[in-house]
């Protein structure tokens, strides 16, 4: 297995432990994966698996809570969707409330 695609199923991994309803960021993952200088990759990890059903890409957004990955899924807004179809309310392209929804992998 090359290197990125180990670090891939990290993130993944974590990314499945999100709960519904919540959401986290590229950083945090990054942060708890111990490469927090590896957001951006990690971005490019959930990229790559928009059509995976068992992970949740729509839950990681960036660190301000923008729906920056949104165009990677099918649709115009299927990301907002997802997550207002968890409760999680969204205006202009940011999740309003965000320090309620987020979730820190380390939790």
């Amino acid at each position: 297995m090359d290197k990125n695609a180990h670090f891939f199923e990290r993130v993944y991994a974590v990314a499945r432990k999100i709960p519904y309803g919540k959401v986290t960021s590229y950083g945090a993952i990054a942060k708890f994966l111990g490469v927090a200088k590896s957001a951006r990759m990690v971005g490019w990890a959930m990229n790559k698996t928009h059509k995976d059903e068992t992970i949740p890409a729509h839950r990681v957004v960036n660190r301000k809570g923008l729906l920056t990955g949104k165009h990677h899924f099918d649709g115009t807004n299927l990301m907002q969707q997802l997550l207002e179809s968890e409760g999680i309310i969204i205006k202009n392209n940011q999740i309003l409330k965000f320090d309620e929804v987020f979730w820190h992998p380390n939790s």
